[in-house]
């Protein structure tokens, strides 16, 4: 027999402990897996590095770097929640234009095949997505520059999907051998375009700069 549940039931689980309301761009600490609206936690994490529910370390220097979108979470809200996608869509408009910017999405550009890293068996490769636009530079004579450094890509791409994207132009054997950077930081591997142009991009102008280079790590 189905039982219902009501959704007051289920708030505790799917709301920021931050701002208290319903998450958000949900971005979960990878350490403790606790999940807060992305805003939120990146406020809270420039003047901290620890959770902010049970106090864990993070990262004693670089806490963001151990954050990632979770996008099963915030499918998940969205489809419990009555309007809160398309409420958080219309807040997001009204934020770009008071800036005079359009919104990443309604830029537009021409798609090539190298604009799409997460192609899928379907034939949408995400262009439905909020779309980034981004430039690929090599910092390093080690490497060689891309043949076609600017991209059109969706923005929930991660760092490690840019890595096999120039790994696989630039023949080399694993996606291990690239770094990825942005202002001379290097970022997570799971961290998203989305983060990144929230947290180290913020109002600059697009298209969002990264470089790359050899992993000093092998």
């Amino acid at each position: 027999m189905d039982r219902r549940v009501k959704l007051v039931d289920l708030n505790e689980q799917i709301c920021c402990k931050l701002c208290n309301g319903y998450l958000i761009d949900a971005t979960t600490i990878t350490e403790c897996l606790h999940t807060f609206c992305k805003s939120c936690l990146v406020k809270f994490l420039e003047e901290n590095n620890t959770c902010p529910v049970c106090h864990l370390v993070i990262h004693q220097s670089h806490p963001l770097n151990y954050v990632g979108f979770d996008r099963t979470m915030q499918d998940i809200v969205y489809k419990l929640v009555p309007n809160l996608h398309p409420s958080e869509k219309r807040k997001e408009k009204l934020f770009y234009e008071s800036f005079g910017k359009k919104e990443p999405e309604e830029k537009e550009a021409e798609e090539t095949k190298e604009d799409c890293i997460l192609k899928e068996e379907d034939t949408d490769c995400h262009r439905s997505d909020e779309q980034v636009k981004i430039c690929l530079e090599c910092t390093t004579e080690q490497l060689r520059p891309l043949r076609k450094k600017f991209l059109r890509i969706s923005a929930q791409a991660t760092i490690n999907h840019i890595r096999k994207f120039v790994a696989k132009k630039l023949k080399l054997e694993c996606f291990q051998q690239v770094e990825i950077l942005c202002n001379e930081e290097l970022l997570g591997k799971d961290h998203t375009l989305k983060f990144v142009c929230v947290t180290r991009w913020r109002t600059k102008q697009y298209p969002l700069m990264l470089e790359y280079r050899p992993s000093i790590t092998l």
